[in-house]
Protein backbone atom coordinates (compact mmCIF):
# COMPACT_ATOMS: atom_id res chain seq x y z
CA UNK A 1 0.00 0.00 0.00
CA UNK A 2 1.20 3.49 -1.23
CA UNK A 3 5.57 4.20 -2.03
CA UNK A 4 7.76 4.61 0.77
CA UNK A 5 9.50 8.27 0.50
CA UNK A 6 13.49 8.04 0.27
CA UNK A 7 15.55 8.30 3.01
CA UNK A 8 16.65 12.00 2.17
CA UNK A 9 13.02 12.75 1.36
CA UNK A 10 10.65 14.81 3.42
CA UNK A 11 7.26 13.47 3.99
CA UNK A 12 3.69 15.89 3.71
CA UNK A 13 0.26 14.38 4.47
CA UNK A 14 -2.27 16.62 4.45
CA UNK A 15 -5.55 14.74 4.91
CA UNK A 16 -7.27 11.27 6.36
CA UNK A 17 -7.31 10.35 2.60
CA UNK A 18 -3.82 11.07 2.10
CA UNK A 19 -3.16 9.11 5.44
CA UNK A 20 -4.52 5.93 3.98
CA UNK A 21 -3.04 6.08 0.85
CA UNK A 22 0.48 6.12 2.83
CA UNK A 23 2.82 3.11 3.15
CA UNK A 24 1.75 0.49 5.86
CA UNK A 25 4.49 0.89 8.03
CA UNK A 26 3.94 5.05 8.72
CA UNK A 27 -0.19 4.54 9.17
CA UNK A 28 0.79 1.54 11.71
CA UNK A 29 3.60 3.90 13.06
CA UNK A 30 1.32 6.77 13.25
CA UNK A 31 -1.43 5.40 14.94
CA UNK A 32 0.34 3.72 17.78
CA UNK A 33 1.51 7.28 18.19
CA UNK A 34 -1.16 9.30 18.17
CA UNK A 35 -3.25 6.58 20.08
CA UNK A 36 -0.93 6.13 22.71
CA UNK A 37 -0.88 9.80 23.35
CA UNK A 38 -4.71 9.93 23.52
CA UNK A 39 -4.96 7.28 25.85
CA UNK A 40 -2.04 8.78 27.76
CA UNK A 41 -4.20 12.14 27.82
CA UNK A 42 -7.53 10.67 29.19
CA UNK A 43 -5.28 8.47 32.26
CA UNK A 44 -4.21 11.85 32.83
CA UNK A 45 -7.64 13.46 33.36
CA UNK A 46 -8.58 10.03 35.47
CA UNK A 47 -5.03 10.76 37.61
CA UNK A 48 -6.22 14.71 38.35
CA UNK A 49 -9.63 13.52 39.12
CA UNK A 50 -8.95 10.08 41.02
CA UNK A 51 -5.75 10.22 42.05
CA UNK A 52 -4.66 13.92 42.98
CA UNK A 53 -7.64 15.83 43.63
CA UNK A 54 -8.31 13.62 47.09
CA UNK A 55 -4.30 14.72 48.19
CA UNK A 56 -5.27 18.61 47.62
CA UNK A 57 -4.75 20.57 51.44
CA UNK A 58 -7.28 22.59 50.76
CA UNK A 59 -10.15 23.66 47.57
CA UNK A 60 -7.93 26.27 46.27
CA UNK A 61 -5.66 23.18 45.28
CA UNK A 62 -8.82 20.97 44.65
CA UNK A 63 -10.08 23.31 41.80
CA UNK A 64 -6.58 23.13 40.31
CA UNK A 65 -6.66 19.93 40.21
CA UNK A 66 -10.42 19.74 38.27
CA UNK A 67 -9.51 22.98 36.07
CA UNK A 68 -6.52 20.48 34.86
CA UNK A 69 -8.64 17.38 34.31
CA UNK A 70 -11.03 19.32 32.13
CA UNK A 71 -8.10 19.99 29.80
CA UNK A 72 -6.82 16.54 29.74
CA UNK A 73 -10.29 15.32 29.11
CA UNK A 74 -10.46 18.30 26.03
CA UNK A 75 -6.74 16.90 25.00
CA UNK A 76 -8.32 13.38 24.50
CA UNK A 77 -11.03 14.68 22.94
CA UNK A 78 -8.55 16.06 20.43
CA UNK A 79 -6.89 12.61 19.75
CA UNK A 80 -10.28 11.02 19.39
CA UNK A 81 -11.34 13.19 16.70
CA UNK A 82 -7.90 13.17 14.89
CA UNK A 83 -7.98 8.96 14.69
CA UNK A 84 -12.27 8.09 13.81
CA UNK A 85 -11.65 9.19 10.06
CA UNK A 86 -8.49 6.73 10.46
CA UNK A 87 -10.88 3.80 11.33
CA UNK A 88 -9.86 4.05 14.88
CA UNK A 89 -12.71 4.35 17.44
CA UNK A 90 -11.18 4.89 21.37
CA UNK A 91 -14.83 5.30 22.74
CA UNK A 92 -14.19 1.90 24.44
CA UNK A 93 -10.85 3.61 26.55
CA UNK A 94 -13.49 6.10 28.00
CA UNK A 95 -15.37 2.58 29.93
CA UNK A 96 -11.80 1.19 31.25
CA UNK A 97 -10.97 1.25 34.63
CA UNK A 98 -7.38 3.82 34.82
CA UNK A 99 -5.64 0.38 36.41
CA UNK A 100 -6.55 -1.43 32.61
CA UNK A 101 -5.61 1.14 30.30
CA UNK A 102 -2.37 0.16 28.46
CA UNK A 103 -0.30 3.11 28.47
CA UNK A 104 1.94 2.37 31.86
CA UNK A 105 2.93 -1.64 32.75
CA UNK A 106 3.80 -0.28 35.60
CA UNK A 107 1.02 1.43 37.14
CA UNK A 108 3.52 3.52 39.66
CA UNK A 109 2.14 6.59 38.10
CA UNK A 110 -1.27 6.07 38.96
CA UNK A 111 -0.67 5.69 42.61
CA UNK A 112 1.33 8.69 44.08
CA UNK A 113 -0.17 9.14 47.92
CA UNK A 114 1.26 12.44 48.80
CA UNK A 115 0.67 15.83 47.84
CA UNK A 116 4.99 15.80 47.47
CA UNK A 117 4.05 13.19 44.33
CA UNK A 118 1.77 15.03 42.62
CA UNK A 119 4.02 17.74 42.39
CA UNK A 120 6.77 15.78 41.13
CA UNK A 121 4.46 14.23 38.53
CA UNK A 122 3.84 17.29 37.09
CA UNK A 123 6.99 19.50 37.55
CA UNK A 124 8.95 16.48 36.36
CA UNK A 125 6.86 13.55 34.75
CA UNK A 126 4.71 15.80 32.89
CA UNK A 127 8.05 16.63 30.74
CA UNK A 128 8.30 13.36 29.33
CA UNK A 129 5.21 14.25 27.29
CA UNK A 130 6.32 17.84 26.58
CA UNK A 131 9.15 16.60 25.50
CA UNK A 132 7.35 14.35 23.12
CA UNK A 133 4.43 17.02 22.25
CA UNK A 134 6.65 19.50 21.03
CA UNK A 135 8.13 16.72 18.34
CA UNK A 136 4.52 15.74 17.58
CA UNK A 137 3.85 19.60 16.69
CA UNK A 138 6.30 19.54 13.52
CA UNK A 139 4.48 15.70 12.59
CA UNK A 140 4.43 14.91 9.16
CA UNK A 141 0.51 14.20 9.34
CA UNK A 142 -0.65 17.43 9.59
CA UNK A 143 -3.97 17.22 11.04
CA UNK A 144 -2.18 15.35 14.20
CA UNK A 145 0.46 18.55 14.41
CA UNK A 146 -2.58 21.26 14.34
CA UNK A 147 -4.04 19.56 16.94
CA UNK A 148 -1.24 18.89 19.12
CA UNK A 149 -0.11 22.92 19.16
CA UNK A 150 -3.34 23.33 21.25
CA UNK A 151 -2.33 21.35 23.62
CA UNK A 152 1.33 22.85 24.57
CA UNK A 153 -0.15 25.40 25.89
CA UNK A 154 -1.97 23.57 28.27
CA UNK A 155 0.26 21.36 29.17
CA UNK A 156 2.86 24.25 29.95
CA UNK A 157 -0.12 25.37 32.82
CA UNK A 158 0.31 22.49 34.04
CA UNK A 159 4.21 22.01 34.44
CA UNK A 160 3.95 25.10 36.03
CA UNK A 161 1.44 24.01 38.31
CA UNK A 162 4.02 21.12 39.45
CA UNK A 163 6.57 23.59 39.91
CA UNK A 164 4.50 25.74 42.42
CA UNK A 165 3.94 23.20 44.25
CA UNK A 166 7.13 21.85 44.72
CA UNK A 167 8.60 25.11 45.12
CA UNK A 168 6.36 25.28 48.06
CA UNK A 169 7.37 22.11 49.72
CA UNK A 170 11.05 23.26 48.92
CA UNK A 171 10.96 26.09 51.46
CA UNK A 172 11.62 23.46 54.69
CA UNK A 173 13.59 20.95 55.28
CA UNK A 174 10.48 18.42 55.41
CA UNK A 175 9.67 19.37 52.58
CA UNK A 176 12.65 18.67 50.77
CA UNK A 177 12.85 15.47 52.07
CA UNK A 178 9.38 14.18 51.33
CA UNK A 179 10.13 15.61 47.48
CA UNK A 180 12.88 13.71 47.46
CA UNK A 181 11.10 10.44 48.70
CA UNK A 182 8.91 11.20 46.17
CA UNK A 183 11.74 11.77 43.45
CA UNK A 184 13.40 8.55 44.19
CA UNK A 185 10.14 6.51 43.63
CA UNK A 186 8.64 8.01 40.52
CA UNK A 187 11.96 8.82 39.23
CA UNK A 188 13.03 5.30 36.81
CA UNK A 189 9.13 5.37 35.83
CA UNK A 190 9.53 8.72 34.09
CA UNK A 191 12.66 7.13 32.07
CA UNK A 192 10.85 4.12 31.40
CA UNK A 193 8.11 6.31 29.35
CA UNK A 194 10.34 6.76 26.53
CA UNK A 195 10.79 3.14 25.94
CA UNK A 196 13.16 1.01 24.70
CA UNK A 197 16.64 2.94 22.72
CA UNK A 198 16.63 0.20 19.80
CA UNK A 199 13.08 0.40 18.92
CA UNK A 200 12.89 0.09 15.55
CA UNK A 201 9.80 1.69 15.33
CA UNK A 202 10.67 5.09 16.73
CA UNK A 203 13.71 4.80 14.14
CA UNK A 204 10.82 4.93 11.53
CA UNK A 205 8.85 7.18 13.12
CA UNK A 206 11.85 9.87 12.93
CA UNK A 207 12.34 8.64 8.73
CA UNK A 208 8.86 9.51 8.30
CA UNK A 209 8.72 12.67 9.98
CA UNK A 210 6.12 11.64 12.71
CA UNK A 211 9.26 12.45 15.17
CA UNK A 212 12.28 14.25 15.55
CA UNK A 213 14.45 11.99 18.13
CA UNK A 214 14.45 8.45 18.69
CA UNK A 215 13.97 7.08 22.59
CA UNK A 216 16.81 7.46 23.82
CA UNK A 217 17.47 10.88 22.27
CA UNK A 218 14.31 11.65 24.20
CA UNK A 219 15.37 10.42 27.65
CA UNK A 220 18.60 12.58 27.04
CA UNK A 221 16.52 15.92 26.20
CA UNK A 222 14.37 15.28 29.35
CA UNK A 223 17.02 14.63 31.37
CA UNK A 224 18.76 17.44 29.99
CA UNK A 225 15.72 20.11 31.15
CA UNK A 226 14.54 18.53 34.47
CA UNK A 227 17.78 17.90 36.02
CA UNK A 228 18.27 21.87 36.44
CA UNK A 229 14.98 21.77 38.02
CA UNK A 230 16.12 19.16 40.43
CA UNK A 231 19.27 20.41 41.58
CA UNK A 232 17.84 24.25 41.93
CA UNK A 233 15.10 22.59 44.61
CA UNK A 234 17.66 21.00 46.50
CA UNK A 235 17.40 18.07 45.60
CA UNK A 236 19.66 14.90 44.31
CA UNK A 237 19.10 13.27 40.88
CA UNK A 238 18.72 9.98 41.37
CA UNK A 239 20.81 7.60 40.05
Amino acid sequence: MGFAPFDDEAVVVRTPDEFLKMPQEYQEVALRQITVNTEGELSGGDDYIQVFLPLAPNAEERQVCAERAVEEYDHYKLGKKILAPLGVDTTYMETQPLSERNLFADQTLHACTSWAERGIFSYIGEETAMVMIKEFAESSYKPWAEAVRTIIIDEKVHIAHGARVCRNLAETEEGREELQTALDRLWPTFEKIFGSSRSERAKLAVRFGLRKTTNGEARDLWRERVIPRVTRLGLRVPQ
